[in-house]
């Protein structure tokens, strides 16, 4: 079966509307399937389709919140609206997963994390941020110092389009030096934390660093 969707699939690439209709295939099929199969087809606009429970819920202007707790002076909470009045910054750099697969330069735009976390007011002693997400399973972690680099963002655009719900939208994390399965989807809470706290994939074996081989690991690379 797998085989024969692949083929089909080889096509697409030169049509938008039926390739927009993969896309939309791959992510509810794979809301479906908590195997992970999906994810081993191909797709012409590159990504895989993966969640780690059978249904997210979705959510939109009306009743999304990003709430930021743990140890800050500040605990507060994100609309959507309020999140897109905050200055938004580009972010370009090749998307890659641990099964292999690559996007490269891809640009996401968003608020960077850094200045979610000043405005919350970090407080001691606080040394690292764990990311908790909508489809009440998947968590991350950074240590402070990688969460307040240039170049990791809560986006909320990527491929200048919103982020789609099968993308991890309306908002998701995005580090650019790391693999990605640290830019957690569905993002809808950020704490501050004594140490860094393992994520969903470090529990299961993963690494709790997750640089990409090159990557420029300084406190402050963009």
């Amino acid at each position: 079966m797998l085989g024969v969707l692949a083929a089909g699939a080889a096509g697409l690439a030169a049509a938008p509307c039926l390739q927009r209709g993969w896309e939309g295939f791959l992510g509810a099929a794979s809301q479906l399937d908590p195997t992970g199969a999906t994810g081993l087809l191909p797709n012409p606009g590159g990504f895989r389709y993966y969640s780690v429970v059978g249904s997210v819920p979705h959510k939109d202007e009306t009743d999304y919140r990003l709430r930021v707790t743990g140890l800050v002076d500040r605990p507060t909470h994100y609309t959507l609206d309020r999140l897109r009045a905050l200055p938004q910054h580009r972010v370009v750099h090749d998307v890659v997963c641990t099964d292999g697969w690559r996007v490269e330069q891809t640009p996401f735009d968003g608020v960077r994390l850094a200045d979610i976390l000043d405005d919350a007011g970090v407080r001691s002693p606080g040394a690292a941020v764990r990311f908790t997400c909508f489809d009440g399973a998947y968590s991350e972690s950074l240590t402070l110092e990688q969460a307040r680099r240039s170049d990791v963002l809560v986006a909320l655009r990527m491929q200048d389009k919103p982020i789609t719900h099968d993308h991890g939208g309306p908002v998701r994390l995005y580090v650019a030096p790391m693999y990605f399965y640290k830019s957690a989807k569905w993002l809808s809470g950020i704490s501050v934390t004594e140490k860094v706290v393992p994520g969903y994939w470090e529990e299961r074996g993963y690494a709790v660093d997750g640089w990409l081989d090159g990557a420029d690991r300084g406190s402050d690379a963009a």
